[in-house]
């Protein structure tokens, strides 16, 4: 997931650099939705991951 949000990333700058705005914005705005579900499935395993042992 955040290897498809940097990838977005760069196509977003690459874009810009370009002089294309609609496309590096949508870019911009895809790498921005990809990197905070990344942060939040990151933080649910995180929080499953520390239960203690199951008896």
């Amino acid at each position: 997931m955040l290897g498809w949000a940097i990838t977005f990333l760069v196509i977003a700058l690459i874009a810009a650099v370009l002089g294309f705005g609609g496309i590096a914005g949508s870019a911009a705005m895809i790498a921005k939705v990809l990197f905070v579900v990344f942060l939040v499935l990151f933080i649910i395993s995180l929080v499953m991951g520390r239960r203690g042992p199951t008896v």
